[in-house]
C-alpha cells in the first residue's frame, strides 16, 4: 500500500464524520472532516510527512520553509519538514498567527520564516480556500514568494479554483472523490 492509500485510509477511520454540520465557511455539510485527528496521530504525520514532500517535489517547488494558518496547517508543515530531514534539500516549518501577538516580538508569523524566501503554504482542509489566502496574504505581506499550496484534503466545493484564480498552483493529497464523499 502506498503512503497516499494508507493516508486516505487513515483519514476516513479518524477524521470523517458524517452528520448535519456547519462549516467554518458557513456552507452545510453532511459530513465533517476533522484532519486533526489524523495529522495530529503519529502515523498521520509521518504519512503526511512522506507524501507531502513527494507532492512538493513533484510539482517542482523548490521551498525553504513550509507553513500556513496555525493550527490547521501546523502538523502538515512539521511532518514535510521532518520527512526532508532523511530526504534534503532540507525544508523547515514556520506559523501564521490570525493575528499579531501583541507582546513580545509582537509578530504573525513564528518559526523559521525569512523575507524574500520561498514557502509552500500548508493546509488540513480547503472548502473555500479562505484560510490558505489569509495565510497567502500575511506571507506575502511580510516579503515571503508562496510557490504554491500543499493540502491534505480538497473539499472540492470551490476552495481550490479560488486559490488558482489567486494565482496559485494547488496540490491536495486526497480530495472528497478520491475518499469516497462524492
Amino acid at each position: 500500500m502506498t503512503d497516499l492509500e494508507a493516508l486516505r485510509r487513515l483519514l476516513l477511520a479518524r477524521s470523517v464524520r458524517h452528520g448535519d454540520f456547519v462549516l467554518a465557511s458557513g456552507r452545510q455539510s453532511s459530513y465533517y472532516i476533522d484532519a486533526r485527528l489524523t495529522t495530529m496521530s503519529a502515523e498521520g504525520l509521518a504519512l503526511i510527512g512522506r507524501a507531502g514532500l513527494r507532492a512538493i517535489r513533484g510539482a517542482e517547488w523548490a521551498p525553504v520553509a513550509i507553513g500556513g494558518l496555525t493550527m490547521g496547517a501546523d502538523p502538515v508543515a512539521y511532518g514535510v519538514a521532518l520527512a526532508s530531514v532523511t530526504e534534503p534539500p532540507i525544508i523547515d516549518a514556520f506559523s501564521v498567527r490570525k493575528a499579531a501577538k501583541g507582546h513580545g516580538t509582537k509578530r504573525r508569523i513564528e518559526g523559521n520564516f525569512t523575507a524574500g524566501s520561498a514557502v509552500v503554504v500548508a493546509e488540513d482542509v480547503i472548502t473555500s480556500g479562505g484560510s490558505a489566502l489569509q495565510a497567502i496574504h500575511a506571507i506575502e505581506e511580510e516579503g515571503g514568494l508562496v510557490v504554491g499550496v500543499l493540502a491534505v484534503v480538497d473539499r472540492e466545493e470551490g476552495g481550490r479554483g479560488a486559490i488558482e484564480a489567486a494565482g496559485y498552483q494547488v496540490v491536495s493529497l486526497a480530495t472528497t472523490s478520491s475518499l469516497g464523499l462524492k
